[in-house]
Parts: C-alpha cells; structure tokens; sequence
C-alpha cells in the first residue's frame, strides 16, 4: 500500500470512539426510575437530535451527561473517558457546553458581560473567541453594550449559544432551543443551529419540534418514558411511520 493510499485509509476511517456514549444508563429520581438502560451516541461533528414528548427523559438525559444526575447503572464517555463520576464542572472542562432551556441569561448584565460569563474557564476569553462569536452573530457584536434582558426572544438565543460557544466546546448541548419562540423565530433559530453545527462543533439538540430538528440532523433518537423507542438517520426517522403520526402530525 502505497503512502498515498495509507493516508487515504486513514482519512476514511471511523474514530476509535465516540465524542460521547451513554451505554446501558439507569438514571433515577428517588425510587422513580427515568431513563432506562438508554444507549447513546455523538460522534465528532455529528448533530445529533433528541426527541420525545413531556416527561419523556430528555432533560434527565442532559443532566445526567453533565453530572447533575449520576445514574446507578451504566456509564457515560467522553472522548473514549469513562465520567461518570466525575464532577460537572469537571465535564465542562473537557469540552461540554450546554445552551439550557429558556436560555437563562443574566438579564442585567450586557451582552458582553454575558459572553465574559461563558469564557469563565478560559479567564474571560480570547480576542479570537469573541472574533469567532461575532463572525457567526455579527448583532451580538452590534449589540454588546445592551443590557441582554432587553433584547429579543431570537436575539437572546443567539446570546446563549455564543455565550456557551465561549467555552470552546467540543460538544454542545441544548436544551428545548425552540421553546418560548415565535413560530418565525423557530426556523431562524435552527437556521442558527445549522451554522454552528458547520462551523465544526458537534451537537445534541433536545427537542419536541421533530420536524425542524430531523430537518438539520445527522441522527436521531426517540425517548418515550425513559426507554429508547427509535434510533437511526434523521432521513429515514422522517419517513418513519409511527414518529410522524406521534411528532409529525402527517
């Protein structure tokens, strides 16, 4: 085999391991068990979407990726790393980010500030940081003295994501970004989305909103009450009978 033809292979081959796995995670709120023996994965820019009704799992399944919630079976990985134990902000060291449901802003403090907040690991941030932040949402840069509770529902989300983009992010994680926006917000917001998935920043997204959500996938993944109920490409999940009877309203 030519060299040529060893870099090529090597190119073309899969990672040793996944950017994140949960393999066969138990996670409970007392006596009430949530997720139960659920399998994930994220690879390396892939995004990835999670779905699934009310009180389906979905948000336990970020907690317990972050290290709120420690299951009592089962383990998860990052970058090939058994964490399970680990602490939360120890996984956010490592490169999780998360843009957490009704984006929770600080409300008095400037875009700026909020962006600051995000950078707290890496002492506030890098010009190339919020150069990267700026180029990806150049009305944050316009905005970046105003106080971050007076802006938009839309322009908000855009502060969360570049807020949580600050850290430098291997994965990112959000929670419902759809919620509490306007129907035209909705499809800008995933427009957003998209951006930086191809900017080279892997993604799971959990989300009621199956239909925009399996728009920009990779892959996807369906919670119903704690269990895995379907898995695979987000183009044939589209096409997937009982999903778009449940999500699809088709």
């Amino acid at each position: 085999m030519t060299e040529a033809e060893i870099t090529a292979t090597e190119k073309a081959a899969p990672p040793a391991h996944p950017l994140l796995k949960l393999d066969s995670v138990d996670t409970y709120y007392g006596q009430i068990h949530i997720l139960q023996g659920l399998n994930l994965e994220v690879q390396s820019g892939e995004l990835v979407c999670l779905l699934g009704g009310n009180a389906s799992g979905k948000s336990t399944t970020l907690k317990t990726i972050l290290g709120i919630v420690q299951p009592r079976n089962g383990t998860v990985q990052f970058e090939g790393e058994d964490v399970t134990s680990r602490s939360t902000s120890y996984r956010i060291g490592k490169g999780i980010a998360i843009v957490p449901e009704n984006r929770r802003l600080f409300g008095p403090m400037t875009v700026l500030e909020n962006l600051e907040m995000g950078a707290y690991l890496h002492a506030g941030g890098a010009k190339e940081d919020f150069d990267r932040v700026y180029t990806l949402f150049p009305l944050l840069h316009e905005r970046r003295r105003q106080l971050a509770g007076t802006l938009s529902g839309g322009e908000q989300q855009m502060v969360a994501m570049g807020r949580a983009l600050m850290a430098k992010p291997r994965l990112l994680l959000m929670d419902e970004p759809s919620m509490g926006l306007a129907p035209i917000l909705v499809e800008r917001s995933f427009e957003i989305i998209k951006q930086v998935h191809e900017s080279g920043v892997a993604m799971l997204i959990v989300e009621q909103n199956a239909n925009v959500s399996l728009s920009i996938a990779d892959r996807g993944y369906v919670l119903s009450t704690g269990r895995l109920v379907l898995e695979g490409p987000a183009a044939e999940l589209r096409e997937h009978e009982d999903l778009r009877k449940a999500y699809l309203g088709r």
